[in-house]
């Protein structure tokens, strides 16, 4: 019998739900406005404008902000609102729009199309996306090693180090060099090289938004080894769904091109599994990324995190 897919039954997210998720795109992308200014802050120099102008069309005015979401809400659980993780929200924005930028190039994936219009090199050209990238990329620490982020120096000096590991040669970066390989690999990637690729290039980003929101809610022991679980199984989630959603949706939808993990002959459980075998590999990660927020003992706090999961698994865009 096929698998029961995760969003069956729901016929709408819950409201609150996406009010938060508004809110805190919302919060974020005023923060980003105000460091993507084309005026030169104190002690810089100038800030040349094409560039800018890049920087601002790849990171503001799209998507849904959900690693920034995760920081947000991960550290509210814990009773932290304020704006320092919010700040370490749009780092992480920062680093993910470098990394879509890059990803898009014609020397990696080789996309026209992100979030329905032109990609980066597209709308302006190769060498001014690169460098929109680069500066996005080295933004994201910048604006984490910021006293107005944490306090304490300990903190953002650990912030700093997580997230250079989750976007680097371990992290995000490796996953990249992995995923251009198996395009050209003499057989297709086990389940497990897989799972191993993914959990590199899509989940070590969103692990780090969740274990960011913990390191700023003051999350320890137990709960915070529980939350990091979460990040964890949440990234691979993610990835499954991603990977349904270009094998079943279109690009109008989508807002990029679909159908392209087929035709480039990437590593994905859609391939390994077949959709009905992702779709339950897919379920079973959002009870046990639930399963992780219990763990944590967050009790009702923690209901906007099981939220999440669910949201991820039903997301159609």
């Amino acid at each position: 019998m096929a698998a029961k897919r995760p969003d069956e039954g729901l016929t709408a997210m819950d409201t609150s739900f996406q009010t938060r998720l508004a809110a805190a795109a919302a919060a974020v992308e005023v923060l980003l406005d105000a460091e993507l200014t084309f005026q030169p802050k104190a002690g810089e120099p100038a800030r040349p404008r094409r560039l800018m102008e890049a920087m601002r069309y790849s990171t503001l005015g799209g998507g849904k902000r959900l690693r920034a979401f995760l920081v947000i809400e991960t550290a509210r659980a814990l009773g932290r609102s304020d704006a320092g993780p919010v700040r370490a929200a749009a780092a992480v924005e920062c680093l993910h729009a470098y990394s879509l930028i890059h990803d898009d190039l014609p020397a990696m994936d080789d996309d026209d199309l992100r979030r329905g219009r032109p990609t980066a090199h597209k709308a302006f050209d190769e060498a001014t996306a690169i460098l929109a990238g680069d500066a996005l990329q080295t933004m994201a620490f910048e604006i984490l090693a910021d006293p107005a982020t944490d306090r304490s120096a300990e903190t953002r000096v650990a912030l700093c180090a997580s997230l250079a590991r989750a976007s680097g040669a371990a992290g995000m970066v490796g996953g990249q060099a992995l995923d251009l390989a198996a395009e050209t690999a003499a057989v297709p990637l086990s389940t497990g090289a897989i799972e191993l690729l993914q959990a590199m290039k899509t989940g070590a980003l969103l692990r780090f938004s969740v274990e960011a929101g913990a390191r700023l809610g003051g999350a320890s022991g137990a709960a915070a080894d529980a939350l990091s679980r979460y990040g964890s199984v949440l990234g691979a989630a993610f990835q499954i769904a991603d990977d349904l959603l270009d094998a079943e949706g279109d690009t109008a939808t989508l807002g990029k091109r679909a159908g392209k993990d087929a035709e480039r002959g990437k590593g994905t459980l859609v391939a390994a599994l077949g959709i009905d075998g992702a779709r339950e590999r897919l379920a079973a990660l959002v009870a046990e990324a639930k399963a992780a927020v219990d763990a944590a003992g967050l009790g009702a706090a923690g209901d906007v995190l099981k939220a999440t999961a669910e949201f991820v698994a039903a997301r159609r865009s």
